[in-house]
């Protein structure tokens, strides 16, 4: 990376136009997140991503930030709505990758020997690893249809869950605008069996326990109470979000959408939001999006019972409940005041979440006084955060934040650098039991690989995008 990079102010810099970029590129991070990011193309990919067409504001990168396809992941771009463009690479391959949390009354402490039939029953009931089928039988057409308009309520009718849960989800946990005949052949037969799957990757279910309280307010209001059980868990929308988003990329590159200044990297391919393929792209998009609440909220219903099954009681009794559930590959269409105006927004988030600020009226309710919830997971050793949002992340990113630890380490070096090494021993003497599918998924999300989630979070606060509320420390996690 050759460009100049200025401090903006603390925690907060800034490369200035030039060749072909329309805006900015601008990052929040430490000195040290800045540096590490130097060591792969994500930076570059920062200032790629402002040469696109209807871009406002600027180009701009989380502190978590990593090489991705054409976008980085830790970016967010808002593009106009009826002159900008849409981008699958600004979304990514994992449409509506998200984290939910669900908070208990259960002292974590108190679970002794019953931890390990925990999480072994965890591992039993949600089904994980790649190309693992769900729970639920293939979904005939119809109920496809269904998941896909309608997302999360679709498994709350069907036994998934309560009401009060889709209130504790972003946007309810739907999109509207999805449009099942958008999603393909392909992409439906990759999906339909695969509702209620962890998959494999980066996702996990992990029970975790409350190790600190970092703003009593807000903690209050998501009713998170130190030493109690917490679970984290992040999937998103399998097979079927991948392929459409391949489906996308190739009929976007077909359509050949020419841009008055020629693109710096194939991999931004994008088509206007109001072309025929942006249009298609956007519907099945957001129908994948659906499927990933969906699939999210089956899995929560599957957590729960296991729970029920080892440790009693019912969600009552164990005060069982949805925190937040919070979307981290997706395009929304928002309205954001640019320039002193409020416009019409299509922001592309990837690997970013929302991080909307108190009185925002997509907040839920019962946070609207303190913000949204914010999710940074760690890296399975060590802790992850709960934030909220900010007023200065509204102005300054879209409403947008960091959403994990972001990778140091590529998978293949990953495994190569746990050569030898017993991961599962290791992450015992963490005081984390692990449940894992594969040995090598392990090793390639074994927290060396990963930033720690307390840099990037000290980062978040500096910057005053969003702000810490509780530490969450795990103590036994499934991964695919």
């Amino acid at each position: 990376m050759d460009r100049k990079i200025e401090s903006v102010r603390e925690g907060v810099w800034q490369i200035a136009p030039s060749g072909g970029m329309r805006v900015p590129a601008r990052i929040y991070a430490s000195e040290k997140l800045l540096t590490a990011a130097r060591s792969d193309q994500s930076l570059v990919q920062a200032c790629n991503v402002a040469h696109l067409p209807g871009i406002v504001g600027a180009s701009l990168a989380m502190p978590d930030l990593h090489e991705g396809y054409g976008f980085p992941i830790g970016g967010v771009a808002a593009f106009d709505a009826d002159d900008g463009v849409v981008s699958p690479g600004g979304v990514g391959y994992d449409i509506n990758c998200g984290v939910r949390l669900m908070r208990t009354d259960i002292r974590a402490a108190d679970l002794g020997r019953r931890l390990r039939p925990l999480i072994d029953a965890m591992q039993r009931d949600v089904p994980a690893g790649l190309g693992s089928q769900g729970a639920i039988a293939t979904l005939s057409d119809r109920d496809l249809d269904e998941v896909l308009r309608d997302g999360a309520a679709w498994a709350v009718r069907h036994g998934y869950g309560e009401p009060e849960d889709l209130e504790a989800t972003e946007g309810r946990g739907s999109l509207p605008g999805a449009e099942p005949k958008a999603v393909s052949r392909r992409a439906r037969e990759r999906g339909a069996p695969q509702l209620g799957t962890l998959g494999s990757g980066n996702h996990f279910a992990e029970l975790q326990v409350v190790d600190e309280i970092l703003d009593a307010t807000a903690a209050a209001a998501f009713g998170i109470v130190k030493g109690n059980l917490t679970v984290l868990l992040h999937s998103g929308s399998r097979g079927l979000g991948y392929q459409v988003c391949d489906d996308a990329l190739a009929a976007m590159r077909e359509g050949g959408h020419h841009h008055a200044t020629p693109l710096p990297d194939p991999q931004l391919v994008a088509a206007p939001a109001s072309s025929p393929e942006g249009r298609r792209y956007l519907a099945a998009m957001r129908a994948a999006a659906n499927f990933a609440w969906a699939n999210r909220q089956v899995m929560m219903a599957l957590i729960e019972r296991a729970m029920e099954r080892i440790l009693g009681g019912d969600r009552t009794s164990s005060g069982f409940a949805l925190v937040y559930d919070v979307a981290h590959n997706i395009a929304k269409l928002e309205e954001h005041e640019v320039a002193g105006a409020r416009r019409r927004l299509l922001v592309h988030r990837k690997g970013a979440t929302r991080a909307f600020p108190a009185g925002h009226p997509e907040v839920p309710p019962a946070y609207r006084a303190v913000g949204q919830p914010v999710f940074i997971p760690g890296d399975m050793g060590r802790p992850s955060f709960v934030c909220v949002g900010t007023d200065t992340a509204m102005i300054e990113t879209f409403g947008s934040a960091a959403h994990g630890a972001g990778r140091t380490m590529s998978r293949h070096a990953a495994r190569r650098a746990s050569s030898g090494r017993d991961l599962l021993q290791e992450m015992e003497r963490r005081g984390v039991l692990v449940a894992a599918h594969s040995p090598k998924t392990l090793a390639e999300e074994m927290p060396d690989a990963y930033k720690d989630a307390a840099e990037v979070v000290e980062a978040l606060r500096v910057a005053g995008i969003a702000r810490p509320v509780a530490r969450l420390r795990p103590i036994a996690v499934v991964k695919g």
